[in-house]
């Protein structure tokens, strides 16, 4: 058994806590460990590092996790515990993982990776001349409804794909009547909050990995809801944008455009629903299930606003079976990159991939300030 020690900073919050910690390194550690062949088997050895000592003594009870500590520096000092993961808000993850590279820490960590082109690219420059294995968590890739558009595409389904609509999103609720179901600090400029920064970054990795490079944008965002009550029932300014719309040019000719926002009731599949179009068919897939529409199955619309639609367009769709047992996105990637630090297999979602999406997010951004496409540069690792 190969024991890996890795220290958690930062999961005290609802996605480090769920997502990262429990359904990924506990799960791993429950089943027995990542096994890489009939002899050998990586163990993760978690400590948990943060600033309240109350929420991290109760969440290593809950997790059934030994350690833990409020002291990052005497964390990194420990040889025995080789990688260092980074799940707290993006506005301190530039200066704890620059600590954890300079110590020659393996690095792991929640997107963004900062709030800006410039730090994100020295991160992986940085790690890189260190000679550190780096990789950016990119669950997205790994849900269900996904990894079946990835099968449609791999087998054709699609033709030539032309175009891609993403609608995300879902009422937040700003904390005065109904408790809120996100924290506060996402709705402030000053803490890293936007919802540019956080979602296209995600869209960033799921363009490039399943339908294209993105080679240019046009966004706009605003902020809908400029009043919101925190954690402890106290009013604050909300000034960080809280809704994006965004087209973007793939490579290949492709259109995207999606929308995000926490101002949108839903009346669709699922939070997030990814809509492809092309020559021989269509899909729809939201986090876990996918819809399919062939050019031979697809029905003959005729315009007529003067009567009810006859077509109950629904029910025209197919549902993709679930050819495969599917397992927790984030753990899927934590497996790899264990994998990637002990055996050295191919990781390709590293720093560097990171950073793009810290680059169309800033780009975006631009977009909005300027009011016109920007192109996304390649970027030099």
């Amino acid at each position: 058994m190969i024991k890996v020690g890795i220290i958690m900073n930062g999961v005290t919050g609802r996605m480090g806590t769920n997502q990262h910690l429990l359904r990924s390194i506990c799960a791993i550690i429950k089943q027995g460990g990542v096994k890489i062949s009939e002899t050998e088997t990586i163990m993760p050895d978690p400590i948990l590092v943060g600033r309240n000592p109350v929420k991290l003594e109760k969440l290593a009870a809950q997790a059934g996790v030994k350690r833990w500590t409020t002291d990052l520096d005497a964390a990194l000092a420990n040889e025995a515990d080789t990688i260092y993961f980074d799940a707290q808000t993006t506005d301190r993850r530039v200066e704890a993982v620059k600590k954890a590279i300079a110590v020659g820490k393996h690095i792991y960590c929640e997107k963004p990776t900062a709030t800006n082109t410039k730090e994100a690219l020295e991160l992986s420059r940085l790690a890189t001349k260190a000679g550190v294995k780096n990789g950016v968590v990119q669950d997205k890739l790994w849900l269900p409804g996904l990894l079946k558009l990835k099968v449609l595409r791999d087998t054709g389904f699609f033709g030539r794909i032309f175009a891609v609509r993403g609608e995300f999103g879902y009422w937040v609720f700003e904390g005065d009547t109904v408790p809120i179901q996100r924290p506060s600090w996402n709705y402030r400029k000053a803490d890293g909050g936007g919802i540019i920064l956080d979602m296209l970054c995600h869209f960033r990795y799921v363009l490039d990995n399943l339908f294209g490079e993105v080679k240019a944008v046009s966004c706009h965002a605003a902020t809908h809801i400029p009043k919101r009550w925190d954690e402890t029932g106290k009013p604050y300014k909300a000034d960080a944008d809280d809704a994006a719309y965004a087209t973007l040019e793939l490579e290949g000719d492709i259109v995207a455009h999606f929308n995000a926002s926490w101002c949108t009731r839903v009346r669709r599949d699922d939070l997030l629903t990814i809509h492809v179009d092309g020559t021989r068919g269509s899909a729809v897939a939201g986090l876990r299930e996918c819809w399919v529409q062939p050019y031979g199955a697809t029905p003959r619309p005729v315009w007529n606003p003067d009567i009810d639609q006859p077509i109950n367009f629904y029910d025209t769709w197919q549902k993709v079976p679930n050819q495969q047992a599917y397992d927790n996105a984030f753990k899927i990637e934590w497996e790899l990159f264990l994998r990637h630090v002990v055996k050295n297999e191919p990781f390709r979602w590293s720093l560097l991939e990171g950073t793009k999406g810290v680059q169309l997010a800033e780009k975006g951004i631009e977009s909005w300030q300027k009011r016109k496409w920007v192109t996304i540069p390649e970027l030099k690792a």
